[in-house]
């Protein structure tokens, strides 16, 4: 039986079926390089000024998110990240982005005060297999990743998913 025959209701639930597995199948093929499992060990220089070393979380649960200036999306999901960094500690990584100046003077036009670790030349979004921004990995209090997000996400989404991870 042809599709236009099919009862409108019926062909409404066909295509959101088709949409569902698109988008879910985009995100399973985004997340396939992301690491997974245990949190290797990092460093990289503040945007503050100091040196970060992840070791220093050890036992804490942490949003890990990697973004960049010149990225619409990034843009658009800021304001969420800088709402969960007042309740969770998150540790951002500005990819790409330019120097220690440039990516202050985009934070500041901004309004955005959350830790920002440099990663000028994406070698620390390399060894986390981050092909694209944003991406949001949540380290729950052993060390493991919980959650990988690639693209968009929701601030109400975050925050279910580190209420889930404890």
């Amino acid at each position: 039986m042809p599709i236009k025959k099919l009862p409108r209701p019926v062909r409404f639930l066909l295509w959101l079926l088709v949409f569902a597995l698109v988008y879910f199948g985009a995100q399973q093929y985004q997340k396939r390089n992301l690491v997974s499992g245990p949190v290797p060990d990092y460093s990289a220089p503040l945007l503050q000024g100091a040196y970060f070393d992840s070791r220093d979380l050890a036992g804490k649960p942490y949003v890990l998110h990697f973004w960049a200036s010149w990225c619409p999306i990034c843009r658009f999901e800021q304001d969420t990240i800088q709402a969960l960094s007042r309740d969770h500690q998150v540790i951002s990584v500005a990819m790409q982005s330019g120097g220690r100046e440039e990516v202050q003077n985009y934070m500041q036009e901004a309004g955005l005060n959350f830790i920002t670790l440099l990663d000028e030349e994406g070698r620390l979004a390399s060894r986390f297999g981050v092909r694209g921004v944003p991406t949001t990995l949540l380290i729950n209090s052993d060390g493991e990743i919980a959650f990988r997000e690639v693209g968009y996400t929701s601030e109400w989404g975050m925050r279910l998913r580190l209420w889930w991870m404890k």
